[in-house]
């Protein structure tokens, strides 16, 4: 990635934080916030916007309801009920939210609300069987200090997780409604400057406050951040679904250059006075010219009884293939705009001919839209009723690249950069729950949670380095780790020494997560399970991090089994002498050349035999021992 000056461009980042919180039920219901193992019934349904009391409709809820998608929702008995199927009104608000929600208020020195009003917020991507999101303003303004700068807080909000996306097949997305209604805590900051990995550190630290609560749920996905990003004082964008903090900084870059990448594509077309307002002027069936083309993708749509469109875009020629930046072009963007009707089939000609498309036959569409050298076209595949759509989004794209950035929500990728998900939601989106009364908050509630508010960070971290005798470094880790609690728990339970303990909870899990392995199978009673065998004696501690590196390869289903095939069951003192015994009547010959001094390589031939069975220490010891009495 070309490196880019942050203060260049005026960059501009603000956070919306998203924690789950640790309560016992859900946040509208007594249901369980557990995740459910499988799911036992079903139901399918079709969501549609509703106008606001103002009589408009959310920009983002009609796209949205544009895509005519089915929406297939699967529940679990204990998980969800009929309020998560919107067969029943929301029960109270859960009170425990509510407090963890103050606390956190009272933490960022945040001016809560006289009452708490619960409010729709349209959403119709089908994350929510209802087709709106509750939530409540609890408190706003306030600051969090960050690395001796002051950050401040807009407001913060109590609302509900959305459901699952579990399947996205086309024409019909599936959700899992064990998440639905699950307490959660948005957090908004007001926009920073600075590099992006300076940045970061907002992000970690917030996380840290909340993670000091101990009322807050941990695992990957149990914490979200929505970046806001704008350059050059142009649009903001809004980036949903980042969960990791290396993520984030990619993300932030990738925004950075993408958005400044538009920026002067835009000028470009400035100087060429183009006239947005004649983009799609001409738009022609195609279908009959691209009948012979022999690429796969028009085949598809053709044999499926797709048409084709092609939509004239006057002064674009070389400007929608254009690239200021390596992958950072409009027709890129067309092509993620046109996937969320689930079509495929978008070519514009800056790249044509190609994919099977001849020459021929570009000049048969430029000639039948009547477009000029100068002129470009985009053309666009698929069923007539998507395909109508699809022309229309992308002539509001094409129009509003003059302008620079368009300002919308994207979602982040694995990868850290970003696609379109969908335009930015408008005042229309939010109007009055009517189901819920109004909830005061008086001064003795708040006082009573003054003391609940938790310490800073960096007492925290100190106390954990005390009480288990971990570096600050490793305290700091284990702290900010998904394992805190269960670390605790077995450095409580167990002999097994917690500075051995956290350091498989961290480094060696979080390695084996870069090599692509997934953490999420490794649960609490799982992680426990190991180290209390450890401590029983009944492995090594060479065999942890074989049984975890089986474990989240998925080539095993339980610890039994990754005990049996990788070989790592703990042998006795005896067994171990003997089999020592043979490595270095096997080896005489290195004994007698080096004497002590073989010590290295007995040791290599000895760990490769029994790495994961025996402790390395005690290997070591056995191995330095028998050599001792030989070489005397």
């Amino acid at each position: 990635m070309t490196t880019i000056d942050p203060a260049s461009l005026d960059l501009k980042v603000g956070f919306e934080i998203h924690q789950q919180l640790a309560t016992k039920s859900k946040l509208f219901c007594n249901c369980s916030c557990e995740e459910a193992q499988k799911y036992d019934h079903s139901f399918v349904r079709k969501l549609r916007p509703t106008q606001s009391e103002l009589g408009a409709y959310d920009p983002a809820a009609m796209f949205e309801f544009s895509k005519m998608r089915t929406v297939e929702y699967h529940a679990a008995l204990g998980s969800s009920c009929l309020v998560e199927a919107d067969e029943e009104p929301p029960h109270d608000v859960s009170r425990e939210a509510l407090e963890i929600a103050l606390i956190f208020s009272l933490a960022l020195h945040s001016k809560v609300m006289d009452e708490v009003h619960v409010m729709r917020k349209l959403v119709i991507d089908g994350s929510n069987t209802t087709g709106f999101q509750r939530t409540m303003l609890v408190a706003s303004g306030g600051y969090l200090d960050v690395a001796g700068k002051r950050v401040s807080v807009q407001s913060i909000c109590l609302e509900e997780d959305a459901a699952k996306l579990i399947g996205d097949d086309k024409g019909v997305r599936k959700f899992g409604l064990d998440r639905l209604g699950v307490p959660l805590v948005e957090i908004a900051l007001e926009p920073v400057t600075g590099k992006p990995d300076e940045i970061m550190q907002v992000a970690l630290t917030l996380g840290r406050l909340l993670r000091a609560s101990k009322r807050v749920a941990r695992g990957l996905g149990s914490i979200r951040q929505d970046v806001n990003v704008s350059v050059q004082n142009g649009a903001v964008v809004e980036v949903k679904g980042v969960q990791q903090l290396d993520q984030l900084v990619k993300v932030i870059e990738h925004e950075m250059q993408r958005q400044h990448g538009l920026i002067v594509i835009a000028e470009k077309l400035k100087e060429r006075k183009v006239d947005v307002s004649k983009v799609g002027d001409r738009i022609e069936d195609v279908t009959d010219i691209l009948g012979k083309a022999q690429s796969k993708i028009v085949k598809k749509i053709l044999d499926g009884g797709g048409l084709f469109r092609a939509i004239r875009v006057p002064e674009f020629a070389g400007m929608i293939g254009y690239e200021p930046y390596q992958d950072i072009r409009i027709g890129k963007e067309l092509g993620k705009l046109v996937r969320f009707y689930d079509l495929d089939g978008v070519f514009h000609s800056d790249e044509l001919p190609n994919y099977g498309i001849t020459e021929q036959e570009v000049a048969a569409v430029r000639s039948r839209l009547q477009a000029g050298s100068s002129d470009a076209f985009v053309i666009v595949g698929g069923p007539k009723d998507k395909v109508g759509f699809a022309s229309d989004a992308i002539i509001r794209r094409l129009q509003a690249a003059v302008d620079g950035v368009p300002a919308e929500t994207r979602a982040a990728t694995p990868d850290g950069k970003t696609v379109f998900l969908r335009p930015r939601p408008g005042a229309a989106r939010m109007y009055p729950e009517t189901d819920i009364p109004t909830i005061p908050i008086t001064d003795s509630m708040l006082k009573a949670l003054e003391e609940k508010v938790p310490r800073s960070w960096d007492e925290i971290v100190d106390g954990l380095a005390k009480k288990y005798s971990l570096n600050k470094k490793l305290a700091s880790q284990i702290f900010d780790s998904d394992y805190l609690g269960v670390f605790e728990e077995i450095a409580g339970t167990t002999k097994v020494q917690p500075t051995f303990v956290a350091s498989k909870l961290t480094e060696d899990i979080t390695s084996l997560q870069r090599q692509g392995l997934d953490p999420s199978v490794l649960t609490d009673d799982i992680i426990k399970d190991v180290f209390a065998r450890l401590d029983a004696g009944a492995i090594a501690k060479e065999s942890v991090n074989i049984i975890f590196e089986k474990l989240m390869k998925k080539e095993v289903k339980n610890i039994d089994e990754a005990i049996k095939i990788a070989g790592v069951a703990s042998i006795s003192d005896d067994e171990l002498s003997r089999g020592l015994d043979r490595i270095i009547s096997d080896n005489m010959a290195v004994v007698k050349e080096k004497g002590m001094n073989a010590q290295s390589a007995l040791m290599g031939r000895a760990m490769a035999e029994y790495r994961g069975k025996a402790d390395g220490q005690k290997i070591n010891a056995m191995v330095r021992d028998k050599l001792q009495k030989l070489v005397k």
